[in-house]
């Protein structure tokens, strides 16, 4: 019943406020409509002008029950949408959304059309409507190795002087080998078999390209040459529908082939990716050597495919370990390290644990995974749910939301969850009749019988011979795979219950370790403290020299033939390797993260947080758990760089005020002396968001600013909007600073708050321990920074016309999350780390006692010392940034 209020708080938000438009924008209560809203780069090659969320969710609503608002919901897609629009859109996106859209709708249309209730006026319109799409994407294929190109445009192709693409080269290997199911089911719906024969061909490039020594395939391929050009292996973003669509083609097609090839890939992955729990990518022609470090969330998928596989221990291991990470941060996020740190921290609301939590539990009948399922719930309540639907996570770290509502919430997210809960009786019809496309589309399982014009065997293609007696031809009989042992998964998960937390222990020194038996374990980067004597002698016996650099930084350079013995230098090169990976990895994450104003008043009550940068004065929000909370106000003059005119007003209360006229620091001493307990300052570039802008930091104005004590952040226009149209709105209203959102039951703690906001269930002093707990689990980047870390900050901003400023220009801003490039340039610091040296990052692990409060404040000092005069242009910074975003829109693998 709560899944089923969820989705209709949802899906009535999007018909309300969105529709005909793809997608909701859960934080501004609009439709989001390409080319009116600012870029988000490859995210928005899913939108097409054809009502896209509307599409996805057709038969989400016939699995929810809900044939009524199905049959109006065809009508309205029948009547409104339109295919033949003048837009370049994602081929594999537009295939698995709304080809898979309009299939899934298709097949339960004609499923309650012969039931005889519902939908008898049907006559195959959405079925036409998938056939004319079909016909749309076909020109991407127009390519001499059948690969398709990775976009196209709906009204001109390819090739077209018109169409504004077909100039790519490159595409990954899941967006050229996730199309079978719907290509095939169209063929086979219509009879057509055009569709079915070119993604075929695309599989079976595929296939032939694979590296044949490991069996496994890279991440992008060459389009024209098949040469691969992302070496990277795994099962996440990237590779992982390829792999589960082989193993669905074979149950949906009956095509032995697929099977064939399934288990020769699969062998690959339990042999070099799988290291239980952990699911790690290799290099294809190196694959007992890993390529990175971290793991992204799309992997969550995996142990689904591997119950659907009939493999139940490593799906269960690894599903237990996603599970953890989950419990620690809330939800998954995008990216996180090998020992479970956030590496990425958004959290798009993506639908991959909670299918796999959903197999599990049909395989196994543990009612373990329905209090998994109901944690799930209870965080997307907690965390995501907003007034005008669910917002996804900007950063799991502070809570802090993203204005978008992707359409494949309401496609995945509520099917897995409702069937997760629901009994035989709370469905209309037989699932078990129905296969998932990865878009958990509904495609009928009769269709291995209908319509076939090919061949179902490929001859030409070799095949691993395995010595597996998994790999039988038919699939697992749940009720046989534990048969005397209900307790089987347990046994297999309470080896890994704390294996996040441990993975980060607290409180043990190296003192202590060394009254262990045997000798001690090498020293590992992430447990290097430059500060400690024991760690310093340790790097000498390695060979490694620690060099003070100016700015306050350490760098560190090893020579193998000052080690004290070979061992030894070995201990040394692998420390160094690991610290540059560190250094690498760290450099990528926030130095200072970002913080959360949190609307508290009537009628939010906490549910929107935005995202803001912090500053490098006042108040650290990071050491005042409670946060500032109190109602806000607008100064006069509203640039804050005068005497306030209104003090009357601002007393007591948190400061509005506009960016620009002076420095920062000045309108922080402006409003503290009117009284203010706390200001927020708005950006007047219109338009700018935290959502397409890379976060800033205020930074000071070049002298002392002990004096300011009030704690100040910024938000960009669209954010500060937000604030000013409840203003206009409801008059009075209260936000929360803060270092992260907190929880409502927190926030309202002794207060009258309505019943719907907090779980009725949940006793407050249950919340005050969680809250607690989390407290004692901050991110890495929250600590405070060694000795080792840089911990700069650009205290000077170029001007808005992009020439360089000097320092006393106003409102110097720095960005919040700086890499390397946009920090320290190569033509301003000679040490830059070479392939054996590296800048020391902040150790991973830090106990709390072990960094006195001194050190962190002369880090401070210094760095802020080591800035020159001398900044890069504005568009140079742009342009490290814009890599940055691209390196991640793209899932780009960290180079050492």
């Amino acid at each position: 019943n709560q899944v089923l209020e969820m989705f209709d708080h949802a899906y009535g938000n999007y018909m309300e406020h969105a529709y005909p438009a793809d997608e909701l924008m859960p934080l501004t209560c609009r439709g989001r409509v390409r080319g009116q809203e600012p870029s988000r780069g490859d995210v928005d090659d899913a939108l097409g002008k054809f009502s896209l969320t509307l599409i996805d969710t057709l038969d989400t609503l016939v699995v929810l029950n809900k044939t009524k608002e199905f049959e109006e919901a065809v009508k309205k897609v029948i009547k409104d949408v339109n295919l033949d629009n003048d837009i370049v859109v994602s081929v594999f996106e537009t295939n698995i959304r709304v080809l898979g859209g309009l299939l899934g709708g298709h097949s339960v249309a004609i499923m309650l059309k012969e039931k005889g209730e519902y939908m008898q006026w049907y006559n195959g319109e959405l079925l036409h409507m998938a056939k004319e799409l079909g016909y749309k994407l076909l020109p991407a294929f127009n390519t001499t190795s059948g690969l398709p190109y990775p976009r196209v445009n709906l009204k001109f192709g390819v090739r077209h002087p018109e169409a504004r693409t077909g100039t790519e080269t490159d595409t990954c290997t899941a967006c050229a080998g996730t199309l079978i199911l719907e290509f095939a089911a169209l063929s086979r719906f219509t009879g057509t078999s055009i569709f079915e024969e070119y993604a075929r061909k695309a599989l079976d490039f595929i296939w032939e390209k694979r590296q044949r020594s490991s069996n496994l395939v890279g991440v992008t391929i060459n389009i024209h040459t098949g040469d691969w050009v992302r070496k990277d292996s795994g099962v996440g973003a990237g590779i992982d529908s390829y792999y589960e669509y082989l193993l669905k083609a074979y149950v949906l097609l009956g095509d032995d082939s697929f099977l064939e090839r399934f288990n020769t890939h699969y062998d690959a992955i339990m042999r070099y990716i799988s290291q239980p729990p952990l699911l790690l990518d290799v290099h294809i022609h190196k694959p007992m050597l890993n390529a990175r470090t971290w793991m992204d969330s799309l992997l969550a998928f995996f142990p689904g495919l591997q119950v659907l596989k009939g493999d139940i221990r490593p799906a269960i291991e690894t599903h237990e370990m996603l599970y953890q990470v989950i419990k620690k941060h809330n939800f998954l996020p995008e990216a996180f390290t090998t020992d479970f740190r956030v590496h990425w921290a958004q959290h798009p609301l993506r639908p991959e644990f909670a299918e796999s939590t959903y197999f599990l539990y049909k395989a196994t009948g543990d009612p373990y995974y329905l209090e998994v399922g109901k944690t799930l719930i209870e965080n997307l309540n907690k965390y995501a749910r907003v007034p005008c639907g669910f917002a996804a996570m900007k950063d799991v770290r502070t809570g802090s939301h993203e204005d978008r509502m992707d359409s494949f919430f309401l496609a995945e997210m509520f099917k897995y969850l409702y069937l997760l809960f629901a009994d035989k009786e709370d469905m209309i019809f037989d699932i078990e009749d129905y296969i998932f496309t990865t878009e958990a589309h509904l495609l009928p399982l009769w269709l291995s019988t209908t319509n076939q014009t090919i061949s179902k065997k490929n001859t030409s293609t070799e095949y691993t011979e395995l010595d597996d007696s998994n790999f039988d031809w038919t699939c697992p009989n749940t009720q046989i795979l534990f048969p005397n042992d209900p307790m089987f998964a347990q046994s297999i998960r309470e080896p890994l219950k704390n294996v996040v937390d441990k993975s980060c222990p607290r409180g043990i020194s190296r003192a202590e370790e060394s009254l262990g038996s045997g000798p001690k374990p090498p020293l590992r980067a992430r447990d290097f403290m430059a500060s400690n004597p024991e760690h310093l002698e340790i790097l000498k016996k390695m060979g490694v020299s620690l060099i003070h650099l100016k700015d306050g930084r350490v760098q560190l350079v090893q020579h193998a033939v000052q080690a004290a013995s070979s061992l030894d230098a070995e201990d040394g090169l692998r420390f160094m390797q690991e610290m540059i990976e560190l250094s690498s990895q760290q450099q990528k994450e926030q130095q200072l993260p970002p913080r959360a104003v949190q609307i508290v008043s009537h009628p939010f009550f906490g549910r929107v947080v935005l995202t803001a940068g912090p500053a490098q004065f006042g108040m650290d929000l990071s050491k005042h758990k409670a946060g500032t909370r109190g109602f806000v106000a607008t100064i006069k003059p509203y640039n804050g760089c005068s005497e306030i005119t209104n003090p009357e007003a601002v007393k007591e209360k948190i400061a509005l005020m506009q960016r620009g006229q002076c420095m920062f620091a000045e309108k922080a001493r402006n409003i503290q002396k009117a009284g203010a307990i706390g200001g927020i300052v708005i950006d007047d570039n219109e338009g700018s968001s935290s959502d397409t802008a890379p976060l800033f930091q205020m930074a000071g104005d070049g002298k002392n600013t002990d004096d300011i004590t009030i704690p100040m952040l910024f938000l960009f226009n669209k954010e500060g909007n937000i604030i000013l149209d409840a203003i206009r709105e409801y008059e009075a209203v209260e936000v929360l600073l803060s270092d992260k959102a907190k929880d409502r039951a927190t926030i309202f703690k002794g207060k009258t708050i309505p019943n719907y906001i907090i779980d009725s269930n949940l006793e407050m002093e249950n919340m005050d321990q969680k809250s607690s707990e989390n407290d004692s689990h901050k991110p890495n980047s929250e600590e405070a920074p060694s000795e080792s870390q840089d911990a700069g900050a650009v205290s000077e901003e170029p001007d808005r016309g992009g020439e360089s400023s000097a320092v006393g220009d106003p409102d110097p801003l720095s960005p919040a999350s700086a890499d390397s490039a946009s920090v320290s340039r190569a033509d301003e610091d000679p040490h830059t780390p070479g392939p054996a040296e590296a800048s020391a990052p902040e150790p991973a692990c830090t106990p709390e006692d072990s960094q006195p409060q001194e050190q962190s404040t002369q880090t401070e000092s210094n760095s802020r010392a080591h800035w020159d005069s001398k900044v890069q242009p504005m568009e140079s910074i742009l342009a490290d940034w814009n890599e940055d975003i691209e390196a991640f829109e793209m899932m780009e693998k960290d180079e050492l």
